[in-house]
């Protein structure tokens, strides 16, 4: 016996699928009639699981970038020989020279130093000065004094002291190469590809090179942390040990500092076989600027005469206009 389905007129097709019309038909409903909101040309639509202070996605304007518009050449008489030229906030590079080939870094060094010790220690934690012979630019701790890790950070990125630098690292649990081995690995993470270190301090040595274009690079983003910021731009202070026992007066070795208007650290180095470096960061009209020159016979007057060439060249400007 057969059985014979109910006869159904084709005005009434869509019977079999009303619960599924029917949740589309709310669901259309339920994005018409929720809020929305307009945030810089994107629209977005609410609803009451997503409150309105989690959905606006604001987006970035492009900060000014820097356009030579007068087109003249550096000074001839600058000596550095690898210059990296940067903006910080747009990173536009504004002018190079040799800037990939790798330099002894001298001092400089301790950019990345102070960036490690930040990544491990915290700036109230005691440093057991160890006994060691370190040469060059000394603050002359004592072998066994006690001093904070901000002390040390003021006394190698203010007066670039060797040995500031040398008990940082010594305070890694594993000592020193295993501190050098996280400024190797940093590097890497921010793809600095023209970048070795060999020793936290900057001596000569084979394997300790950068590029200025690394250098630059690495600057930029040191000077995202507000305490080398505020360290590297100080022309002088006194610091302690940890027991006020030995008092250090610390004068920025940077002579640019409260000369040049506008100058706000960063860094400098010198070696026999580095010649004189100079990283500077220059702040004028609200616009940054990140000069690193390698190898000078006079870094102060080569980045003096880069400042000038810089701020009587560029102009910023906004995209789009």
């Amino acid at each position: 016996m057969s059985t014979k389905r109910p006869f159904r007129s084709k005005k009434d097709w869509w019977l079999p699928y009303r619960e599924k019309i029917f949740f589309l038909v709310c669901l259309c409903l339920l994005f018409i009639l929720s809020p929305q909101k307009q945030t810089q040309g994107v629209v977005i639509a609410l609803s009451d699981f997503y409150p309105s202070e989690h959905t606006a996605l604001p987006i970035p304007t492009p900060a000014p970038y820097p356009v030579n518009t007068k087109n003249t050449n550096i000074p001839e008489s600058i000596s550095a020989q690898a210059i990296s030229i940067i903006d910080v906030a747009s990173g536009v590079t504004m002018f190079q020279k040799n800037e990939t080939t790798p330099m002894p870094p001298a001092s400089t060094t301790k950019i990345m130093t102070a960036l490690v010790a930040l990544d491990l220690f915290n700036l109230s934690e005691i440093v057991t000065v160890p006994e060691a012979t370190i040469e060059g630019q000394l603050m002359d701790l004592q072998a066994g004094e006690r001093m904070t890790v901000e002390n040390l950070l003021y006394g190698m990125l203010v007066y670039s002291g060797n040995d500031a630098a040398w008990a940082l690292a010594s305070h890694h649990p594993e000592g020193v190469g295993a501190f050098v081995a996280l400024m190797n690995q940093k590097a890497k993470t921010l793809n600095l590809d023209q970048t070795s270190y060999s020793d936290p301090i900057g001596l000569d040595d084979p394997l300790q090179r950068m590029s200025s274009r690394d250098l630059a690079r690495l600057s930029r983003y040191a000077m995202g942390n507000p305490v080398i910021a505020k360290m590297v731009a100080i022309p002088q202070i006194t610091v302690s040990n940890a027991d006020y026992t030995n008092f250090y007066d610390l004068k920025n070795v940077n002579q640019l500092l409260g000369k040049v208007p506008g100058v706000a650290g960063i860094k400098t180095g010198r070696t026999q076989e580095a010649g004189e470096n100079l990283v500077t960061l220059v702040n004028r009209g609200g616009h940054q600027v990140i000069i690193v020159t390698l190898h000078c016979e006079d870094r102060f007057s080569d980045a003096t005469k880069l400042i000038d060439w810089v701020f009587s060249n560029y102009q910023w400007v906004k995209y789009g206009t």
